[in-house]
């Protein structure tokens, strides 16, 4: 290698860029692999069937903190996390496997707890838990788990099909889990410097919900397939608005436009937010977490679209020489980069803190 050139450290690269860089010489060796890295989930083929697969990995203290998580929410969330990504893809979730690692500070009824939550996941979602591992760990708890799900032929959805005109549409709301997360810190952080003192949680019930409860949306892919609308491109938002709009145009290699004043906000997400002096729009695109499906559709399904409450369009896709734009309530436009959670990164600054 040239002494000029550096490699990058994995702050650098962040967790898609490591995904990248580890996994771009791989070559594709089977007729049944359709889709490799790079999506929601892989898709593969088997006896005339598309199936796809997706994993999540979460570890204490980067992904969650057990001072104010309860361990049935954990296993909840973390299925309701890999859900996500296959309806991300328009398929429908079938089974799960888990895997766990945890150390000596955990009993067998913390355990009982976690797998609580999976079991209450699996039994709303109708979902299949077939199996896994489990094993001792040093460093405190690492929960892994991998869905397969179905997906109908001709109507599995990636990331990369977006076309220009095509209007961008999203579920639900943003911004509730970062608003959320940011209480439950500020409570901690109240906690620890007087163990005395008791959290001031009343009246956050909404965004306490959304961080540490969330709902993928399975009926969002249901009242798509009732429409007849097949989404050009989609995602769902785990790492905010921005970083997976740039996404489906990367992938796409298209450019867009979101109107700030379209994208929906809760009116409580807005109130904690302004208590907390976080402006709502940076956390709706910059918080992640919110498990919403972010996607394109042709215009020519917008009239099925427009009397759906649970759907807004906030902008659409426009020449990828055009660049991807916010516009503001004023007109003026600001380029769109991706802020979200970078877990290299966090675990770097965390690092650096201990020394």
């Amino acid at each position: 290698m040239n002494e000029n050139e550096r490699t990058p450290d994995l702050s650098q690269l962040g967790e898609f860029g490591l995904i990248d860089h580890l996994t771009g010489q791989f070559e594709i060796q089977h007729k049944s692999t359709i889709k490799a890295v790079g999506d929601d989930a892989a898709v593969l083929n088997h006896s005339g069937s598309d199936i796809v697969v997706t994993t999540d990995l979460l570890t204490e203290g980067i992904h969650f903190n057990l001072i104010y998580t309860p361990l049935k929410h954990l296993g909840y969330k973390a299925v309701a996390a890999n859900l996500s990504d296959v309806y991300a893809m328009n398929c429908e979730p079938l089974q799960l496997v888990v895997s766990i690692a945890f150390s000596s500070k955990f009993s067998l009824e913390h355990i009982e707890s976690i797998y609580e939550g999976i079991r209450m996941a699996c039994k709303n979602y109708g979902v299949d838990m077939v199996g896994g591992d489990t094993s001792s760990s040093l460093t405190g708890l690492t929960l892994s788990i991998t869905a397969i799900g179905r997906g109908e032929k001709g109507k599995i959805t990636y990331r990369k099909g977006a076309g220009e005109n095509d209007l961008i549409c999203v579920s639900g709301d943003l911004g509730g889990a970062y608003i959320g997360l940011q209480l439950l810190e500020r409570e901690k952080s109240i906690y620890l410097s007087n163990v005395q003192t008791q959290p001031k949680l009343e009246g956050y019930d909404y965004v306490l919900e959304r961080q540490l409860k969330p709902e993928p949306r399975r009926d969002i892919v249901k009242l798509l397939q009732e429409l007849n609308i097949v989404p050009t491109s989609m995602i769902d938002i785990s790492d905010g608005l921005s970083s997976e709009t740039i996404h489906i145009t990367k992938q796409s290699n298209k450019g867009c436009r979101i109107y700030a004043d379209k994208i929906p906000i809760h009116p409580e997400t807005k109130r904690v937010a302004e208590e907390l002096n976080i402006e709502p729009t940076v956390a709706a695109l910059n918080g992640g977490e919110d498990y919403e499906l972010l996607f394109t559709i042709d215009q020519k399904d917008y009239e099925k679209l427009k009397p759906v409450q649970s759907i807004r369009v906030i902008g659409h896709i426009i020449p990828p020489e055009e660049g991807r734009h916010l516009v503001l309530g004023d007109g003026s436009t600001t380029e769109i980069i991706a802020l979200g959670w970078n877990t290299l990164r966090a675990e770097e600054d965390e690092e650096k803190r201990r020394i």
